[in-house]
């Protein structure tokens, strides 16, 4: 049976006036579950608070806008509190223990992908609130929370009956909450659009890649990502994973033309997508996308820490390394047309700028 590849929008699992979690269904995307990728995304009005909470995935956040605060702690670690804002990534392992905060009046939007291989429910995030309405002291008895914590039982009851907001809340105006250390931001995140390119063509596009160089905890994220800006018109060329990796892609801005092509050389997915659209490519599927004129910008992860592309077209290509023996045998031409087909691309790589 073959998979619907079509890129979807995510869909409102809960919120308040403090904000909303979105997630994609496994049921409307079903390369979620068939990947092992879950994808959420957090929206937080002024003053919103997500709770603490820990998740049975590892993920790598993004900031898609606005600006706010994070509260992150490894296991058995202190706690690191980042002021974070739009383009910055940060690697969340397992075991991590996250709140975050918006004091701002523009709306902190942040996306989160990441490995439901060892989660409770394949293809989506099971989040684990330490308080709220759905946090772990409502379950356990009076009588627990008060030995476990050494409570009395009115205090007890003072702590669970106060926990009325399930995931999220907002605060008062003026609530006190730590403030964010410089130095805790080092080897925690990394910001995408002050990062140095891995990849700038003029007129084409810039990538920045996350990997274990320039933030080794995606080591434990057991994930790697990249940040795609495609100019205006401009073409990514045709490209796949060779080592088998998943990749899973979230439009941030602008919109432009999509096309896979799978198995037996058919193509599998033909689409425009547009910001806030997600879309999966299988192992070993080739994909390309050209911009419209506005460009188009996305965040991608990638099923592995130090993932491995080969490109279709340009400079780089598995094609620039083939004997013309080989490419006039393979493609049945005759000489000069596989001269022609040899002598395009022989300087542009990876990214082609609108012919116009």
């Amino acid at each position: 049976m073959e998979i619907d590849l079509s890129p979807k929008l995510s869909k409102k699992v809960y919120g308040g006036d403090g904000g909303a979690y979105y997630a994609w269904c496994p049921n409307e995307l079903p390369m979620l579950c068939q990947g092992n990728i879950g994808a959420a995304k957090l929206a937080l009005e002024k003053n919103g608070f997500a709770l603490p909470q820990y998740s049975d995935s590892a993920k790598v956040a993004y900031v898609l806008q606005g600006s706010g605060v994070a509260g992150i702690i490894l296991p058995e670690k202190e706690e690191k509190v980042l002021a974070i804002k739009k383009s910055d990534a940060i690697a969340l392992p397992f075991g991590v223990t996250t709140w975050w905060y918006n004091k701002e009046d523009t709306e902190l939007a942040i996306l989160f992908l990441g490995d439901t291989s060892k989660g409770y429910k394949s293809g989506s995030f099971t989040d684990f609130c330490l308080t709220g309405s759905s946090g772990i002291f409502t379950g356990f008895s009076t009588e627990f929370v008060s030995r476990a914590w050494d409570l009395d039982e009115s205090t007890v009851k003072n702590l669970v009956g106060s926990q009325s907001g399930k995931g999220i809340v907002k605060l008062a105006a003026g609530t006190k909450m730590p403030e964010p250390k410089a130095e805790h931001y080092k080897g925690m995140a990394l910001n995408c659009e002050e990062a140095p390119l891995d990849v700038d063509i003029k007129g084409g596009g810039k990538v920045v890649v996350l990997n274990t160089k320039n933030l080794p905890l995606v080591g434990e994220v057991g994930l790697g990502a990249d940040l795609v800006r495609l100019n205006g018109g401009a073409m990514c060329s045709p490209g796949f994973s060779c080592d088998s990796a998943l990749q899973v892609t979230y439009i941030v801005r602008g919109s432009g033309r999509v096309q896979v092509v799978g198995v037996d050389g058919k193509r599998v997915l033909e689409t425009t997508v547009k910001a806030g659209n997600l879309f999966i490519v299988p192992r070993f599927f080739v994909v390309s996308k050209i911009s419209d004129a506005d460009g188009l910008d996305w965040f991608s992860i990638i099923t592995t820490p130090n993932p491995i592309f080969t490109h279709l077209a340009g400079r780089t290509s598995v094609w620039k390394a083939l004997s013309p023996e080989v490419l006039q045998a393979s493609f049945n031409v005759a000489a000069d047309v596989e001269q022609k087909f040899s002598s395009k691309r022989k300087a542009e790589e990876i990214f082609f700028p609108s012919p116009n």
